[in-house]
């Protein structure tokens, strides 16, 4: 275990405890007391619209920018007075592809690695590379590779040093999707392996599956915070989806309150599963006379949650 994995009474320290955070630029609040703390062996979720404040966020846990209040502790190391302990127990993906063009891949990944002071590291190296798909393209110039190869030589490069905390900010950003999926992989091994993941991303999609816990900041505040099957559960609307085999049907009267949509023969459904059974709906549509020739039901999504709570989507084309 890393030695600052837990305090001297043998508690587990929490991999980010992050209380009271607050950072404004002029006028504009960033980010207005956030309290937020993820323990060692999550994949934790981190979302919000363009403006939440997720990016500045990011920087001060990496102590790349300081907080006005507040206090951002890395496995128990302050990110202002411990900054160097902090710091290296952290791999930041960021969103921008940013690297050097006068180094080959291999010696980009060893050169990160030797900024933590991390020497000798060639097997684990090799082994990012090999997981990445970059073994084959550890000797080109970075000049001669596509996006989503320079972006897979970001990932590396955060996890050159092996830290226990890995943050990754729209780590997918403009890849393609089996690209994005091998990535996703990776990702979950070395979650399972015991490292800390904490990911943004406006894929929602992609938190629903890999998140166990998610946060979604809007304005510079925490407007939810739970597990991913806790969130899900709170919104308690259903919508169901009816194709009738006859499209001219007139739908009984105790059914169109909930009819949301219809084009011929197919309509949806919407009720609150608290106050109506589809159970229900379909008997009245049977009592009526009605065949139904299909049926699809659907539970909220993230993205439901996420329109609620923010009054904004994220389409795929955003990167915030």
């Amino acid at each position: 275990m890393n030695r600052a994995a837990s305090d001297t009474t043998g508690t587990a320290q929490p991999a980010l405890d992050i209380q009271g955070i607050r950072k404004s630029y002029g006028k504009l609040e960033a980010l207005k007391g956030i309290d937020l703390t993820i323990q060692q062996g999550e994949f934790f979720g981190l979302l919000g619209p363009n403006g939440a404040g997720k990016s500045t966020l990011i920087n001060t846990i990496a102590g790349l920018t300081r907080p006005d209040s507040g206090r951002v502790q890395v496995l128990g190391h302050d990110t202002v007075a411990d900054y160097r302990h902090a710091r290296r127990n952290i791999g930041v993906v960021p969103q921008e592809l940013v690297y050097d063009p006068f180094f080959t891949v291999e010696e980009v990944v060893g050169n990160q690695a030797g900024y933590f002071g991390v020497r000798g590291n060639d097997a684990w190296i090799s082994e990012l590379l090999k997981a990445l798909d970059l073994d084959d393209k550890r000797d080109s110039n970075l000049r001669q590779l596509s996006g989503g190869m320079k972006r897979r030589v970001l990932i590396a490069q955060a996890l050159a040093h092996k830290p226990p905390i890995a943050i990754l900010d729209e780590p997918t950003a403009g890849v393609d999707v089996e690209l994005r999926q091998g990535l996703w992989r990776f990702a979950q091994r070395l979650n399972r392996e015991g490292m800390t993941v904490v990911l943004t991303t406006h894929y929602l999609e992609e938190a629903e599956e890999l998140c166990d816990r998610i946060a979604i900041i809007h304005h510079g505040q925490v407007q939810a915070l739970d597990s991913k099957e806790a969130l899900l559960h709170r919104d308690t609307r259903r919508s169901m989806e009816v194709e009738l085999a006859d499209p001219e049907a007139e739908i009984p009267a105790s059914v169109t309150p909930f009819l949301m949509e219809r084009d011929g023969g197919w309509m949806r459904l919407q009720f609150n599963r608290e106050e109506q059974s589809p159970v229900a709906l379909l008997n009245q549509l049977q009592e009526a006379g009605l065949t139904i020739s299909d049926l699809q039901t659907r539970s909220p999504s993230l993205e439901d949650i996420f329109l609620d709570l923010t009054g904004e989507q994220l389409a795929p084309e955003e990167v915030t």
